[in-house]
């Protein structure tokens, strides 16, 4: 029986195959995020991967369905498996904010479900590493969130020779855009059409591009010229010189091609890319300051801001640039039993062992010393050890070849210290 097309299996290293995924590399991933959130103060929440399906189309509106996993369940509500935890996050924000004091920063590593055409760095189910701050409107907070983003990235060993920051503003394409139609009145849908064609600028020919903004009165000469430029609004600026203050500073770029095409976001916007243009975006996000007030009806109304990192885009681009470690099998230890009147007496070494905090295996039944030894090499342990008698252990560093006997208490002992 086959898996269903989009969706992954992760395998514990050695891998099956070279199109296996690892579920090593996974928690290895998984690690880095979490480290990394947690220096930045940030707390893990998460949330069901079922949900109402209203509360993804309030946000993204009726022809999101066409993207998910929908169906009506047994109680005859209409669900959906999460394409994204940020209407979930809004949904417990505006729950219980009076408990939490603002700025409230949060975390999580959802697994999320979108059913679209597969294609390289795009899967039907991925993990995603999502960061936002909630309650507080000062460009201070999204400097925070992109020194996070690129602190994440440098984590892995990712360098500002692989990675940027393309940083841009949803504020500024609004006055560009009032701008030019000065004399018309404003309709956030003609203005949300026109950002669309500006978030697929890049994928799209210059002749289709020109077409589509003359519906807007605008020509492509006028939208180059402003990305061209590339001035920094106020709030821009006041990010550049945070990051700058960090040394973060030669990681972003003012770039008015990001605009990102949701209609939620409402101020900064950015998207970390790889800086030979190998790859889709690592990461992208922005500030979103009226999702809260959405969800909840109006009763709640706080602003926020946030990115995400999904798992496939930066794996592959961690195996580009050979930045992934070499999983082993990671066994401390490995309890040798030679003779099988002294199993009981090993197998209390085993828990003493594991109890003091080591990785420990050994042959689950009986088995020649050289089928174990073997054993020991396949998971490249670190030490063998072996009970000689009621009191003693012999125990045997793999790499020096160096041995020692020692009495059974002092075994967990002795191995940290030569570990």
């Amino acid at each position: 029986m086959e898996r269903l097309p989009g969706f992954r299996d992760f395998y514990p290293e050695p891998l099956p195959h070279s199109d296996a995924w690892s579920a090593d590399a996974r928690q290895f991933i998984f690690g880095k995020w979490r480290e990394t959130a947690r220096r930045y103060g940030f707390r893990e929440y998460d949330g069901p991967p079922l949900e109402p399906l209203e509360l993804f189309t309030t946000k993204s509106g009726d022809e999101i369905i066409g993207q998910l996993y929908n169906f009506t369940d047994k109680g005859d509500r209409t669900v959906a498996l999460r394409p994204e935890i940020t209407p979930t996050l809004a949904r417990m924000a505006a729950a219980h904010e009076r408990n939490y004091k603002k700025p409230i920063k949060w975390f999580a590593i959802p697994q999320l479900f979108r059913y679209e055409r597969q294609q390289k760095g795009r899967l039907r189910e991925h993990f995603q590493f999502n960061a936002d701050i909630i309650g507080e409107t000062n460009p201070a907070a999204d400097a925070e969130l992109i020194a996070l983003l690129i602190d994440t990235l440098r984590s892995f060993g990712l360098t500002e020779k692989d990675f940027v920051i393309r940083l841009s503003s949803r504020n500024a394409w609004q006055e560009f855009y009032q701008g030019k139609r000065k004399s018309e009145e404003y309709r956030s849908d003609e203005a949300y059409a026109f950002f669309q064609i500006i978030d697929k600028l890049e994928r799209t020919s210059p002749e289709e591009n020109e077409k589509k903004l003359k519906t807007f009165g605008f020509s492509l000469a006028d939208v180059n010229q402003f990305i061209k430029s590339g001035k920094p609004t106020a709030e821009l600026e006041s990010i550049l010189q945070n990051l700058a203050a960090r040394g973060l500073r030669n990681f972003v770029k003012v770039d008015y091609h990001v605009i990102r095409g949701l209609a939620y976001y409402t101020g900064v916007v950015f998207e970390a890319f790889d800086a030979k243009g190998e790859f889709r975006a690592i990461a992208g996000g922005g500030r979103y300051d009226n999702l809260v007030k959405l969800i909840s009806g109006g009763k709640v109304d706080l602003p926020a801001l946030g990115f995400g990192m999904g798992d496939v885009v930066l794996l592959e681009l961690l195996k580009a640039r050979g930045l992934l470690p070499k999983f082993d099998a990671n066994v401390d230890v490995f309890i040798l039993i030679e003779d099988e009147k002294l199993r009981p007496q090993s197998l209390k070494l085993v828990q003493d062992l594991r109890t003091a905090g080591f990785a420990v295996e050994y042959s689950l039944t009986p088995a020649k010393p050289d089928k174990q030894f073997k054993r020991t090499q396949e998971l490249k342990a670190n030490f063998t050890a072996k009970i000689e008698n009621d009191s003693n252990v012999k125990v045997r560093n793999l790499k020096t070849r160096e041995e020692k006997s020692i009495a059974s208490t002092e075994a967990a002992a002795l191995l940290r210290q030569l570990a």
